[in-house]
């Protein structure tokens, strides 16, 4: 009876370790999670009726995602630390970036941006207003990692071998510890593309309306499809979950513009209104978080004897 329960259950978690299933899982997660992010802020800001210590929920926030980076990086499991490390960068963003720069906008009493199409709506809130000051920071440390020659970035390594920016061989056994890079990637990619939007939309630069604005968005949908369509080919994977990570919120960026020009409700910008949905997206972050830590780091090895066994075993044709 075991044996014949455990067989539909074992051959389920097998479609996890093929593709397109392995890359789609990852990059589902982190889509949802960047929507859920937005909810987790406007909970923490305005419904929740504690919202006096907000400031104090964020500190616990990102320490909780310190703790995961932690418990990640002394991971040997490859899968697992990944993981860790996904997380623990979202929840360090939110907690202490995210909620630093609102600290920073409500003490320099720096008004939200209005939107000039909905009467009483607000564009951008004072603290992305806030956060377009960063840019030099960025630009500072990923000059750094543009020229760390240990990158296994694909980016970085394009810029590298295209504009002959190398500067040395990869260190041999360099040891790479996958919960820092992942939640240094997670950090990094959701920072760079707030900070691209908030530039776009800023009407002294270019305006959320402005020709060259609809010209990133389409530029945006054609890399998030070949994107997309490279990770549904991935077998392995940790590579598929790091690649699935700037996948999604590439993806991302569009429901973003497109959110931008009222094209549909946000509805996760109004948990309030829309509660029940909100809970089931949670429900199903979480089931496919733990589905997603029990598939194994190296499957392809293993299917392909498997396959190749099952083809030697069969009779042959007369």
């Amino acid at each position: 009876m075991s044996t014949q329960a455990a067989a539909p259950q074992s051959k389920l978690m097998s479609l996890l370790y093929r593709p397109p299933w392995v890359g789609l899982l990852a990059f589902i997660i982190v889509f949802v999670v960047q929507a859920l992010g937005h909810t987790v802020m406007i909970v923490m800001e305005d419904v929740w009726p504690g919202a006096d210590y907000v400031y104090q929920s964020a500190f616990a926030m990102g320490l909780f995602g310190a703790v995961l980076l932690f418990l990640g990086m002394r991971h040997t499991n490859e899968v697992s630390a990944t993981w860790y490390g996904f997380w623990a960068g979202t929840f360090l963003w939110t907690g202490w970036v995210e909620f630093s720069f609102v600290w920073s906008a409500n003490y320099l009493a720096v008004p939200d941006l209005m939107d000039k199409a909905v009467a009483g709506a607000i564009a951008t809130k004072a603290e992305y207003l806030v956060m377009m000051s960063s840019l030099g920071i960025m630009g500072a440390t990923l000059a750094y990692f543009l020229l760390n020659k240990e990158t296994k970035c694909n980016f970085f390594l394009w810029f590298q071998r295209n504009a002959g920016l190398k500067t040395g061989k990869p260190t041999s056994g360099h040891q790479r510890n996958f919960a820092a890079i992942t939640a240094l990637e997670t950090i990094y990619v959701i920072w760079f593309f707030y900070l691209l939007l908030l530039f776009m939309y800023d009407e002294n630069i270019l305006g959320e309306r402005h020709p060259v604005t609809y010209g990133i968005f389409f530029l945006n949908v054609i890399w998030t499809v070949y994107l997309f369509q490279r990770l549904m080919r991935f077998w392995k994977v940790t590579t598929a979950i790091r690649y699935g990570i700037p996948t999604a919120i590439i993806a991302w960026n569009t429901v973003e513009i497109a959110g931008r020009w009222h094209l549909f409700t946000e509805f996760w910008e109004h948990p309030q209104d829309f509660a029940l949905e909100m809970s089931l997206f949670t429900l199903g972050v979480i089931i496919a978080g733990i589905l997603a830590v029990r598939t194994p780091a190296h499957k392809k090895a293993e299917l392909s004897r498997q396959e190749m066994d099952g083809v030697q075993k069969q009779p042959a044709q007369s």
